[in-house]
């Protein structure tokens, strides 16, 4: 019972979570998006937009900025992720990648 209960709660039963973080390709700068998917030959689609991707089920592709604009609201905070039959999922982009940034004139820290 109790090695049972611990198969449940070491996590070995969740799918792997993409991650994203920025690159230069060329000239640019662009996304490296990192996923995983059940088979090779599942479809990727970022945002509702199939792409093709490098590897196999560990997948990685590399997306333009100017693509990533294109495809997301603007100041998105995340990426729409679906690999295959499987649903869409959230996955979050570089903090502030998206958004647009403020020039602080002080920034005030206080010590309890």
């Amino acid at each position: 019972m109790i090695a049972l209960a611990a198969g449940f709660g070491s996590g070995a039963m969740a799918a792997p979570v993409a991650s994203t973080y920025l690159v230069t390709c060329g000239d640019q700068t662009c996304l490296m998006v990192r996923g995983h998917r059940g088979q090779r030959e599942d479809a990727v689609a970022i945002n509702g937009h199939r792409v093709a991707v490098e590897g196999g089920r560990d997948w990685r592709l590399r997306l333009p900025m100017t693509t990533l604009r294109a495809w997301s609201a603007p100041y998105a905070r995340s990426l729409a992720i679906a690999t295959g039959e499987s649903a869409e999922r959230e996955v979050s982009l570089p903090i502030g990648l998206l958004g647009h940034t403020t020039d602080l004139a002080a920034l005030e820290v206080r010590v309890r």
